[in-house]
């Protein structure tokens, strides 16, 4: 037994038998090694990882291959979903050194915490073109001791190039007098679509080759831009992407909720971990795509992930748990994957049309298993073969029930059960856009709840803005990050216009301005990954891309812009304006790694609808604002004037409810329902 057994992170307690001597990161396992002049070994991984797995299993559980780390290293192992910042700065030093990156991310470390040479995973013996973990420690360990000096000398170059890294927004102050349809223009708007659509697979959906991400932020930059300028292609490609992921492996087809990437092009085959962070991105976007479409399998697959993250992702205290394994019994995918021969058993007869419509064969269509994914949407196929489309819908419902009560009984993946602030975060949003585009009581009550769970366990101190990061059975800890931050206030926001309450956007206020305080970088324009005083980090990180999720930065710019038409503060609104406009090169050209940037762009080219609504039926005149698909909307509502909220001062007529248009608080005449304006909108 090793220093994790008392953590509570499920994939620290993992390792807690190890015959390895692992220490969680903290001030022991840093003072050990600057005590004893030993290299330190950092371990990075996550609970849902098929390769930390295998690498854990071949080489972290051998006793021959533990006893030479101990001997030879500090070894530390690191959950990368609680110490995010961690897990950048080392896997941008991997990244420099080898050109490639991943999990587990094996990075070594001088005894004052910078790296001199890392990896991803490596064999027990030396295969697929890689060294050995024992050639690997055994030839660092010597050359720590006899090459000491040429491996500083490398940690310190590593250490000033992430430095380097993060050094962006440096650039003269924007001249703010410049009129914005200057900065942000429809051509700008146009480039970033054509560069989207360039890389764009017209015939399986998403973007680039495999392996395959969901995107989507790119897919809502195309619907939105479609919304806006009537772009077929955009709209065509924007849904052939999220139809496509729909029909394939990635998505559970029996039980909802999508896996975290497809490793083909064709999205058939997914790496199977679940994460909460990208069903809640998925039904955002699918989201958007109902209200522009209504197509209604957009609607009932936003249903089936919100039932299956009620019922296998959500604590009894109301938080949303963060993964699901890729692996059960040791064996990635077994748990969602079938043989013809066990579904035809369960079905009898029906399993014919079954196993057609889901591509099942004897040989299988993946590992000698079936994959359950779907080629043809239903009407074809039902065209093709001759059946009536309502019952054959019917039957294939009723054969997915009675496949899923069978796959109940099985060994489950394993629950990853930390409770993460931003990806709950991101979660209560996607539960709010739902509740917009369904309108189903249930999502509004998960978005409250959950909200009201996260600001009772993650605060540091009893109604103080500052949060903590992870919470587990009772114990909140490591001070939040910029993306926790981020995405709560954004969540906030989404929770007032779903509720009518304000107190939400004064909370979200009171949590903005205690970010620009803390986490502002020195031109007052980005942010830093990290709160201002975090010592355990060697480099305070400024995170922009949009990967898997959102950066804290692009959503900071959204918060803050409409906060400062909320709360008329001009300061934070030229932040905003100063920060999109220093990135907006960058975010022409490479537009599907800065989705959230571009769609703030187009927002500044298009403008900000400003609805506010105030008179004693406010929130049912707020409801009528659901019929419609309105991006980058403001919609505020109270029964009286709010003096602190200018949309909402001097609204107040007695006995009526009147709903206002606003642009920079210049109003039209105010309207009785919504649907009077909505072609001005």
């Amino acid at each position: 037994m090793n220093k994790l057994i008392s953590e509570t992170s499920p994939y620290l307690l993992q390792h807690a038998h190890n015959p390895v001597n692992w220490y969680p990161w903290g001030e022991e396992a840093l003072q050990r090694a600057l005590q004893e002049d030993k290299p330190i070994l950092v371990s990075i991984g996550y609970a849902a990882c098929h390769w930390c797995h295998v690498m854990e299993r071949e080489s972290f559980e051998n006793e021959a291959t533990a006893a030479i780390m101990n001997e030879h290293f500090i070894n530390i192992k690191i959950d990368r979903e609680e110490r995010p910042d961690l897990d950048h700065i080392y896997m941008d030093a991997v990244q420099a050194m080898t050109g490639a990156g991943g999990w587990p991310l094996n990075v070594f470390l001088t005894p004052d915490k910078k790296p001199f040479y890392g990896g991803t995973y490596f064999p027990p013996k030396q295969a697929y073109n890689r060294p050995s973990w024992t050639d690997v420690l055994l030839s660092l360990s010597d050359a720590f001791h006899t090459k000491r000096s040429d491996i500083e000398t490398q940690a310190d170059n590593l250490v000033q190039h992430i430095n380097q890294s993060a050094q962006f927004g440096q650039q003269a102050a924007l001249d703010l007098n410049i009129p914005r349809e200057e900065l942000f223009t429809k051509a700008q708007c146009d480039t970033i679509c054509g560069n989207i659509l360039k890389q764009a697979d017209t015939q399986w959906g998403g973007f680039g080759r495999a392996p395959k991400f969901p995107q989507t932020f790119t897919i809502a930059y195309l619907l939105r831009y479609y919304h806006a300028y009537q772009h077929p292609e955009a709209l065509q490609q924007a849904l052939l992407s999220l139809d496509k992921m729909l029909q394939g492996g990635i998505y559970d087809q029996l039980g909802g909720g999508f896996a975290r990437y497809a490793t083909d092009e064709k999205w058939l085959a997914p790496h199977f971990e679940k994460m909460l962070y990208d069903n809640a991105l998925l039904i955002d976007v699918l989201c958007d795509a109902w209200q522009l479409t209504r197509n209604e399998v957009y609607a009932e697959t936003i249903r089936e992930t919100l039932g299956y993250i009620t019922r296998e992702m959500t604590s009894p205290e109301g938080g949303f748990y963060a993964a699901l394994d890729a692996d059960s019994e040791g064996v990635e995918g077994k748990f969602y994957t079938w043989s013809k021969a066990e579904i035809h058993h369960i079905l009898g007869e029906q399993a014919i049309p079954f196993c057609e419509y889901y591509d099942v064969t004897e040989h299988g269509n993946w590992e000698e298993q079936n994959i359950l994914w779907v080629q043809q949407p239903l009407l074809q196929f039902a065209a093709e073969k001759g059946y009536d489309p309502a019952v054959l819908g019917a039957m294939l419902k009723g054969c997915r029930e009675k496949l899923l009560a069978v796959r109940a009984n099985r060994v489950r993946p394993g629950l990853d059960d930390k409770i993460l602030l931003g990806w709950n975060a991101l979660m209560v949003h996607a539960c709010c856009k739902a509740y917009t585009a369904l309108g189903a009581e249930e999502y509004r009550q998960m978005a409250i709840r959950n909200m009201d769970f996260c600001l009772a366990n993650f605060r540091q101190e009893e109604g103080a803005p500052a949060l903590y990061h992870t919470w587990k059975k009772g114990q909140a800890k490591y001070p939040a990050f910029l993306d926790d931050y981020a995405s709560v206030i954004r969540a906030l926001i989404a929770l007032q216009e779903i509720t009518g309450n304000t107190a939400y956007l004064y909370e979200a206020r009171d949590i903005a301005s205690f970010v620009t305080a803390n986490f502002s970088d020195e031109q007052a324009l980005f942010f830093y990954y990290t709160i201002e005083g975090q010592d355990d980090v060697i480099v305070r990180k400024k995170e922009i891309y949009d990967g898997a999720v959102p950066s804290g930065n692009a959503l900071m710019i959204q918060n803050l812009w409409y906060l400062s038409v909320v709360f008329d503060h001009k300061q934070w609104a030229d932040r905003c304006v100063a920060a999109v406009s220093s990135l907006s090169q960058t975010v022409v050209r490479y537009p599907t790694s800065f989705g959230v940037w571009a769609s703030q762009l187009l927002q500044f080219v298009k403008g900000t609808p400003e609805l506010a609504v105030v008179g004693k039926n406010f929130r049912e005149k707020m409801e009528e604002t659901r019929k419609w698909f309105i991006p980058y909307r403001i919609l505020l509502g109270a029964e009286k004037n709010i003096p602190g909220i200018p949309l909402l001062s001097g609204r107040e007529q007695e006995n009526e409810t009147l709903v206002y248009l606003c642009k920079d608080y210049h109003c039209i005449k105010p309207v009785h329902y919504i649907e009077e304006i909505i072609n001005l909108i």
